[in-house]
């Protein structure tokens, strides 16, 4: 075993799961009084900063300059790692909130607390599209972004995988602006399949924002082709690196 295995196993992860656990209960706690969830936010990004300094995690953000400060969007990133979460988290300077699946609405405290700090629950077998436009509302009324992986799992190697249509069809069913994202180099932190972690630096590009009229009733050609738009921001530099790395 690698030195690298001994300290994720016996030194990061105990640690992490006192900061999630810490952090968890004063995230459900605060979303009784905090209906925003602005600070139940703040236990992410702080949990998300301990994270990648326990783990030697150090991140440098490109593009913030593009983004105007409080206004909603859907930021789309690549995924490479498990990492992509509290990197995304920590340096993107926004209220950002989830897409889950529904079901996670029946799991006591933790289903309540999503849905009343602003995150979306999703029943893909069944969309809701009057739900999806109140939820629209409430995130622009709050000034809460979304973030979503629209590849569906990590990468193994750093090159892209294709788009899953639902994340983008939601944000032009609500009329939102998509901002891709490239993350760069967080694969080496965490490769998927492996419990080892690494210290690494991370890059992450923030491109120009693409603008969505609402639709409700957006085509599967129109979805895919939005899908394609957005990944074709965002690959050129994930690609980059994975051809050199």
């Amino acid at each position: 075993m690698s030195f690298h295995w001994f300290r994720t196993v016996f030194w990061l992860i105990p640690t992490i799961a006192v900061y999630t656990i810490v952090l968890g209960i004063a995230s459900i706690t605060s979303s009784f009084f905090d209906r925003r969830g602005h600070f139940a936010h703040g236990c992410a990004r702080a949990w998300s900063w301990l994270i990648l300094a326990t783990t030697g995690v150090d991140v440098t953000v490109q593009g913030l300059e593009r983004l105007v400060p409080g206004k909603t969007y859907v930021f789309v990133a690549n995924h490479q790692s498990i990492y992509d979460i509290p990197v995304l988290f920590w340096s993107i300077p926004f209220q950002l909130r989830i897409i889950a699946k529904a079901s996670l609405g029946s799991f006591p405290m933790l289903g309540p607390h999503l849905k009343r700090t602003g995150h979306m629950l999703v029943d893909r077998s069944r969309p809701d599209r009057t739900g999806i436009a109140g939820w629209a509302s409430r995130l622009t009324a709050n000034g809460l972004s979304l973030i979503v992986f629209p590849e569906g799992t990590r990468s193994r190697n750093g090159v892209m995988g294709k788009f899953k249509g639902g994340s983008i069809m939601l944000a032009m069913q609500a009329g939102l602006p998509l901002v891709p994202i490239s993350v760069i180099g967080s694969r080496h932190v965490m490769k998927k399949g492996e419990l080892t972690t690494r210290p690494g630096h991370v890059t992450l590009v923030v491109h120009d924002s693409i603008e969505t009229a609402a639709n409700a009733e957006p085509s599967a050609a129109q979805v895919r082709a939005v899908a394609e738009q957005v990944r074709d921001v965002i690959r050129p530099a994930v690609e980059a690196e994975a051809n050199h790395g």
